[in-house]
């Protein structure tokens, strides 16, 4: 089911990420970059079952490498260190991150040739929209 997420996606739309921002506890400077910023987003999935994530944007380059149900650990774009389980349910890829007692969970779904991230922190909610690149 991961192989829908598979391929190049870019950026095209971003609501309410300023406000998502500021409850993950994001300064200013990196919510200022963070909103100029349209990340391409492309996710690989290897022989050995892995699956990477790498955002890019002018600014900063990040990449994730993981297992479904797997706990690892990240640093976010706006370097905060995080716990992080990636997992798939009834068709969508779920990113849990968690840190001194917070936690935020992105929920990607694509319908389409769209991808949906609904990034939710207590009751903000911030929806990005990416278009698969061909």
């Amino acid at each position: 089911m991961v192989e829908q997420f598979v391929g190049k996606w870019k950026m095209t739309s971003s609501d309410n990420f300023d406000e998502y921002m500021k409850a993950v506890g994001a300064g200013f400077a990196s919510r200022q970059m963070a909103n100029l910023a349209k990340p391409s987003l492309t996710i690989a999935l290897d022989d050995q079952g892995f699956i990477s994530m790498k955002a890019v944007t002018t600014f900063k380059t990040l990449e994730i490498k993981f297992k479904l149900d797997e706990e690892f650990d990240e640093t976010t774009a706006d370097d905060r260190k995080v716990k992080t389980v990636m997992s798939l349910a009834d068709g969508k890829l779920f990113q849990t991150q968690t840190w001194e007692g917070k936690t935020t969970l992105i929920e990607r779904e694509v319908l389409d040739t769209k991808m949906i991230a609904k990034c939710t922190m207590d009751d903000v909610v911030a929806i990005r929209t990416y278009e698969k690149d061909a």
